[in-house]
């Protein structure tokens, strides 16, 4: 079974490629799931994101926007003591500053997935690489979505960052294509 190169032999990074790198996400806690965890990647690898996940998820209330969007800072405080988390203070308050930003666009379009996937008209961006090599770190797509996010008030989601969410949550198919889920997802595009 062939998979990207990028997932290597971590049987943590393999399950995460197998099962959820590149599936169509339109679940808006998932999305918000990603984008904390993306913006908390920012300068360390993803794998050290995925090892911490379960962390996150307890101290972030299952990502729970609402919730998230409601901390305080003496919430602010235990999580900068959190060892299961990155404990990054500018990371942890736009984490929260991020969720009031998430609620504001599910007030304005029905769902932050309504918002998302509204730029690509509801389909997913099916690309053709044949090696990692040759996928872009950021697109014309995730520049003008996180400029956008930015003035929503969003931090933390540059278009190298955001282009990571789109991959993440299936807007773009970047398996290469002797990868197996290339195929899958190709043929299956809405798994959420």
């Amino acid at each position: 079974m062939q998979r990207c190169a990028w997932c290597g032999d971590d049987p943590l990074y393999q399950t995460y490629h197998d099962e959820e790198w590149g599936v169509p996400v339109h679940d808006d806690q998932k999305q918000f799931e990603f984008i904390v965890l993306e913006s908390a990647q920012a300068g360390l690898s993803w794998l050290t994101i995925l090892r911490k996940r379960e962390g996150y998820r307890q101290a972030y209330d299952e990502f729970d926007p609402v919730k998230v969007a409601r901390y305080d800072e003496e919430k602010i405080q235990q999580l900068l003591q959190n060892p299961n988390i990155v404990r990054n203070q500018q990371k942890i308050r736009a984490s929260i500053k991020n969720a009031r930003s998430f609620l504001a666009i599910q007030e304005e379009f029905g769902s932050f997935s309504a918002y998302l996937w509204g730029f690509i008209d509801n389909q997913p961006i099916v690309n053709h690489w044949s090696e990692d090599s040759q996928i872009p770190a950021k697109t014309e797509l995730s520049e003008r979505i996180s400029k956008d996010l930015k003035k929503r008030g969003f931090s933390f989601l540059g278009p190298t960052i955001l282009y990571a969410h789109l991959q993440a949550t299936g807007l773009v198919n970047d398996h290469v294509t002797v990868c197996f889920r290339y195929k899958e997802l190709s043929g299956n595009r809405d798994q959420s």
